[in-house]
């Protein structure tokens, strides 16, 4: 997801409207893509030979990279299912697809029980994010509660707390403008999630951004250095984002605002 047309920053982004397709469409579309995963893997691997101990297995030439590769996009895929996933029958069907076996099981039941452990792993993952993101509004409460009682603290309605730790003197900018700033996010545990500070200064629409960034750029004046900390309805709520950003994550921001670009 990009800040503006053209940025490569996947974070600061608002918030995108709920996909409002219906769940049943969505693992039809969960179950093609593992097939079509599976396909680009038994092409790539089909005529290279199979390492005994996958612990030892060489990465060293270019097809053992790329043999890697599609290996480890295939596991993140099934990493929520890791639980429920029998790897012994996986190797057997990942085997016999190469090795151009025909099926042990039926297609059709192949594809009702496939359907099926697809929905189960959803659900599996919807509870997991359910439990996550609990988890994560107690600990970001009382960190709240917490940094809200230090000296320079202020609170704005929406919840948003900053701190300044240098004040500018330049103008503040509108929700229309755009400026260039440096910026380090990070979780409440110290954990940096995203920083422009290893590169140049990135230009953001202030408008485009999610809610308490937004806040917080019109707050400031051109020169400012501030300190925030976002509550999750004001930063990506109880979806989360990429990048660690789990769901209803409290926020940590440092932002230096350089100048407002005309």
């Amino acid at each position: 997801m990009n800040v503006r047309d053209g940025s490569e920053k996947k974070n600061l982004t608002a918030e995108r409207p709920k996909d409002s397709r219906k769940k049943d469409s969505g693992m039809r579309l969960v179950f093609f893509a593992l097939i079509a995963l599976i396909a680009v893997a038994t092409v790539a691997v089909v005529r290279l030979s199979v390492t005994p101990s996958f612990e030892n297995a060489t990465i060293d030439s270019d097809g053992q990279k790329a043999s890697y590769g599609i290996g480890l996009r295939m596991g993140s895929q099934l990493a929520d299912a890791v639980d429920m996933l029998d790897r012994a029958a996986f190797m057997r069907g990942f085997e016999d697809a190469l090795g151009r076996e025909d099926p042990d099981v039926d297609l059709n039941e192949l594809n009702s029980v496939t359907q099926s452990f697809i929905a189960d792993m959803q659900v599996s993952a919807e509870e997991a994010a359910m439990r996550m993101g609990e988890k994560n509004t107690a600990a970001g409460t009382a960190y709240l509660a917490e940094n809200a009682a230090r000296d320079g603290v202020l609170t704005t309605d929406s919840g948003m707390q900053y701190e300044v730790l240098r004040t500018g003197e330049g103008p503040s900018p509108t929700f229309d403008q755009s400026v260039r700033l440096h910026y380090m996010g990070t979780l409440i545990d110290g954990t940096e999630f995203d920083s422009s500070y290893e590169g140049e200064p990135v230009v953001f629409g202030v408008g485009q951004l999610i809610t308490g960034f937004t806040e917080a750029l019109t707050l400031m004046q051109a020169g400012s250095h501030f300190r925030i900390a976002l509550p999750p309805d004001i930063a990506y709520g109880p979806r989360g984002s990429g990048g660690g950003i789990g769901p209803n994550a409290t926020l940590i921001f440092e932002i230096e605002l350089l100048e407002i670009v005309e």
